[in-house]
């Protein structure tokens, strides 16, 4: 239950992070909010670190589980934030989120493969649940753009709108996915069997090895020059944000040491519903707020629900026929 928890609470921070990037990025670019991410996030977690007492346990890793969180650190905050980037440059946000819901299904394939975890019809039930809120919601906006869409071709009489490159959107959306879908395997990897302070002490060591990546690409005068030319609003909301995702994948970590991948990346997922609703409340002129968004939230919240329950607690509330019961103590693989 505390690791579903810390997965609930941090797909909030995450929605929270998502709804001030977009203010950010109005009047900021990409890199100079990755700048402040990072330039906050590796003292924010060094600091948390000190704060739980886990400090010293940055030195005591083991030289393999240093290789699979200094690997998750660049495919996740590296590799993946980057295709991310790309891919919604490509071909817009709204077409490579479904695709990235793929990353899911990568990091439940490979946590049964290499960590020996396992799935039973409960658990499948509750991460189609989750799946399915993104999903409604996902495709309400999806008819609400199509109509302004074509609201403002009639008003305009021509549309001189984004042009999806959809080839290269949904190589780099692909790629994206790897990188979120791989590195809670690698995480739950390095930290399995330890204890949830372990976690902040596993995300000081993945996002020094980002931060380091960021370094180098930012390590010219040109580009120092333009992280600094930031204006005071892209600084706002970028640092902002650099505390919501900071607070969000601290989380996260400490989540992956008390908890299964298969309860930690499908709660996830819900992250995408804290989005909507943090961005009706700071900027609800520009979001949408239905009967089909409060279907998502509670599909969401009842799949995380069932996600983090055992099918014994289950079983021990309600009195199932046989049948039932033989079916719900299956398990895959």
């Amino acid at each position: 239950m505390l690791g579903a928890l810390l997965s609930l609470t941090s797909a909030a921070f995450f929605g929270m992070n998502a709804t001030s990037v977009r203010r950010g990025v109005l009047t900021g670019t990409v890199l100079q909010g990755l700048s402040i991410s990072f330039g906050f996030g590796l003292p924010f977690f060094i600091l948390m670190s000190v704060v739980l007492g886990a400090f010293q346990q940055i030195w005591t890793f083991s030289n393999f589980s240093y290789a699979l969180l200094i690997l998750a650190g660049l495919i996740h905050f590296g590799f993946g934030r980057y295709c991310n980037y790309r891919a919604t440059k490509a071909m817009g946000g709204l077409l490579v989120r479904p695709l990235q819901q793929i990353s899911v299904i990568l990091s439940l394939f490979l946590a049964t493969m290499f960590l020996g975890e396992t799935l039973t019809p409960i658990r499948f039930l509750g991460i189609f649940l989750i799946l399915l809120g993104p999903l409604i919601l996902l495709g309400y906006r999806f008819k609400i753009y199509i109509r302004l869409k074509k609201e403002n071709i009639k008003n305009i009489g021509n549309e001189k709108g984004f042009n999806p490159n959809y080839k290269e959107g949904f190589v780099f959306a692909m790629g994206s996915a790897f990188g979120f879908g791989a590195s809670p395997v690698l995480v739950r990897g390095a930290l399995v069997d330890l204890d949830y302070t372990a976690g902040v002490a596993g995300g000081v060591v993945s996002y020094a090895a980002a931060a380091i990546l960021i370094l180098i690409v930012v390590a010219s005068p040109v580009r120092i020059k333009h992280v600094f030319s930031m204006s005071k609003v892209s600084v706002k909301w970028f640092s902002l944000s650099a505390f919501f995702i900071s607070v969000s994948q601290m989380l996260r970590y400490m989540a992956l040491a008390v908890a299964p991948v298969s309860i930690v990346a499908p709660i996830q997922q819900a992250s995408l519903i804290f989005q909507v609703l943090f961005s009706w409340f700071i900027n609800r002129d520009h979001e949408s707020f239905s009967v089909w968004v409060l279907v998502a939230i509670f599909s969401s919240f009842i799949g995380a629900v069932l996600v983090s329950l055992s099918t014994d607690f289950i079983m021990s509330i309600f009195d199932f026929p046989e049948d039932v019961e033989t079916f719900l103590l299956l398990s895959w693989p």
